[in-house]
């Protein structure tokens, strides 16, 4: 699980998707101090995973509520960064498998991922990682001069059949021994 200590290294990971690039919506990088926020935010209820190597981080990945009405309950939107010096070595896979681990162990229901696109290299991990493309809003954002699409995946965690059980709050989870990243 990520930890506050952290919001400095995920800042100057997703500072240049901010500022450089259309894969963040964002215009400006957030601050420490609010990635921190965001960070303690999410923690409240789901998880905010970091993966580190030699005791640097190389990425990031965490899940929101898709919706605050409470028939969403169980499902999730899930982001995920990786440094860019870091892309392609599979740091993506393993903190998507062990993130949707973590949200499987919690009983919800569905992932969801939104994609400003083009973006291939998003889009492979997505599929590689079993999403399916649900649709694309077209236009729906403008950044850098033009009007930006977003396509929606998502991915089951659990069967469409009979009743929900109550979601795991995190915290319950991480008491758990035994858990450690999936290979």
């Amino acid at each position: 699980m990520a930890r506050a200590g952290d919001a400095a290294a995920i800042r100057a990971i997703y500072a240049p998707h901010c500022e450089r690039t259309t894969v963040s919506f964002e215009t400006a990088a957030p601050g420490v101090d609010e990635l921190a926020g965001r960070m303690a935010g999410v923690q409240a209820r789901f998880p905010w995973l970091v993966l580190e190597e030699a005791g640097v981080v190389q990425g990031y990945s965490y899940a929101s509520p898709h919706h605050p009405r409470a028939a969403y309950g169980w499902s999730v939107d899930v982001a995920i960064y990786v440094h860019e010096n870091a892309v392609g070595r599979g740091i993506g896979r393993a903190l998507y498998r062990a993130l949707f681990d973590l949200l499987r162990r919690q009983r919800l229901h569905l992932v969801c991922a939104q994609i400003a696109v083009p973006n291939e290299g998003s889009v492979a991990l997505h599929l590689a990682c079993g999403f399916t493309h649900v649709g694309t809003y077209v236009g729906v954002g403008y950044k850098f001069g033009a009007w930006r699409d977003v396509a929606h995946y998502q991915l089951p965690l659990q069967p469409s059949a009979g009743s929900p059980v109550p979601v795991v709050p995190i915290a319950d989870l991480l008491d758990m021994t035994g858990w450690s990243i999936p290979a």
